[in-house]
């Protein structure tokens, strides 16, 4: 192994062992073995045919693994001009191979083999149909999702860092909240449902609520927390210097909250993916909730498996993105704290 790949970072591990100590050609190998060999099951074998259904885009999905499987084998030659990508693979390496073993897998225990029922257990290439047949009603239900998201997450995000500021600076106005937070907070936002599209003059309306409403619970007990856990000498070094009770709260309270505002955060937006899916379930009329509930009612299984991994990489995303802008905000903590 050569000195350039001895000093990769790879913090992934392999079998027990940190895949640093692996040498870089037998993760590569193995990686562009398991998809080659998927590749040529899936070109080889015969699908096998269940009354009237057939699998389509066999072949591009054979030849998809080859390719894929082709630049593996070709990152782990030691040559210079793969050297950036050579480091993704190995930091990646072990997952590139169970994932290799696992799509093979599902390919032969369903289209090659029929072991899983058709069609409740559709095979890789059935997704390849469903983005290149059905992608505008997918990209408008993917659409759709996120502004009903983005409204009702601000929406109870800002709501929440202001409640929980106030009741964490006023014992006063925390004398009046902390029993509706103990008789609100506990209970699902789904219960309320029913209640919400009652009262609400739309079911859009009604799901920005819940949404609100599950994010709003988390942000405001944490947010409470981080303002009235703040050491009380900040507050009387500032006072000795002239500072004025909005600037304590602030340049003070809240800097010294945000680590406790973003974990609220963090759960927030968890909670409101849940809300998401079942309100579009019931109250909206496009949506990623709504397709699963369209898909399942027409039994289209591999239009339901193939929203539900556009909604896994959607919300990892987004729980990516607020680690960024995290991480931006508190850079002092770096190091410090491990999410």
């Amino acid at each position: 192994m050569s000195s350039s790949e001895s000093s990769l970072p790879t913090p992934a591990r392999l079998g027990g062992r940190d895949a640093a100590s692996t040498p870089f050609w037998r993760i590569g190998a193995l990686a562009a073995l398991a998809w080659i060999l998927g590749g040529a099951i899936t070109l080889e074998w015969p699908n096998r045919q269940i009354g009237f259904v057939e699998w389509g885009f066999t072949q591009e999905l054979g030849l998809g693994f080859v390719v894929l499987g082709g630049a593996l084998a070709l990152a782990a030659l030691p040559l210079g001009i793969v050297l950036p990508l050579r480091r993704r693979v190995q930091a990646a390496g072990p997952w590139l191979i169970a994932l290799g073993v696992a799509v093979t897998l599902w390919e032969l225990l369903t289209a090659k083999l029929a072991v899983l029922p058709a069609p409740f257990f559709a095979p890789p290439q059935s997704l390849i149909d469903v983005y290149t047949s059905d992608w505008r009603r997918l990209g408008d239900s993917l659409l759709n999702s996120l502004w009903l998201l983005v409204n009702g997450f601000v929406i109870g995000a800002v709501s929440g860092f202001l409640t929980g500021i106030a009741i964490g600076w006023s014992q006063a106005l925390g004398y009046w909240v902390h029993p509706v937070l103990r008789f609100l907070g506990p209970v699902p936002s789904t219960a309320l449902l029913p209640m919400a599209f009652f009262f609400f003059p739309s079911g859009w309306a009604a799901a920005v609520f819940l949404i609100a409403l599950a994010t709003w619970f988390p942000v405001t007990v944490l947010t409470w927390s981080g303002v009235a856990s703040v050491d009380k000498a900040f507050y009387d070094v500032a006072r000795t210097m002239g500072a004025r009770p909005w600037f304590l709260i602030m340049r003070v309270a809240v800097p010294a909250a945000l680590p406790h505002v973003f974990v609220g955060l963090f759960m927030g937006l968890g909670a409101s993916f849940s809300v998401l899916v079942a309100a579009e379930m019931m109250g909206v009329k496009s949506g990623l909730g709504w397709y699963l509930s369209w898909a399942q009612g027409w039994a289209s299984y591999a239009n339901m498996y193939g929203a539900l991994i556009i909604m896994a990489l959607v919300f990892s995303g987004l729980i990516t993105l607020l680690f960024r802008v995290r991480d931006h905000f508190l850079a002092w903590q770096k190091g410090v704290v491990k999410w």
